[in-house]
């Protein structure tokens, strides 16, 4: 299964996500901040990101915009995972680079069924 990064800096949120992909059958890598996100995607190579917007120190929309900027890690979809829901939020997220976001609070099926589908796999049963 593909690897899956996780840069999330809230323990409760890192836990489920980790537990839900990993339930799914994917490997997961995981970083509490936006500096350590960026060494393991370039170490990592993972095949998908999942960016939290509201990390400590640099942002991850700062995050995603030095990872699409490095022809090491411009190829790596980046999804935000936001609970930023307001109208201009997606175009700001975007604009910064990210493939698509995933709102929080995460719903199960949509989360699983968004990565699934941008992996191009069928959707994983937990």
């Amino acid at each position: 299964m593909p690897t899956i990064l996780i840069v999330e800096d809230n323990a409760d949120n890192l836990s489920l996500t980790v537990l839900l992909l990993e339930s799914a059958g994917y490997t997961v890598l995981s970083a509490v901040d936006a500096e350590a996100g960026l060494m393991l995607a370039q170490s990592g190579q993972p095949d998908l990101i999942l960016m939290d917007i509201h990390l400590p120190g640099m942002d991850g929309l700062e995050a995603t915009a030095l990872l699409k900027s490095d022809a090491a890690t411009a190829a790596i979809p980046v999804f935000a995972l936001t609970a930023l829901a307001m109208k201009g939020d997606e175009a700001r997220i975007r604009a910064a680079g990210c493939d698509g976001y995933i709102e929080k609070p995460i719903r199960i099926h949509v989360f699983l069924s968004t990565i699934a589908a941008r992996l191009n796999l069928p959707l994983p049963v937990p």
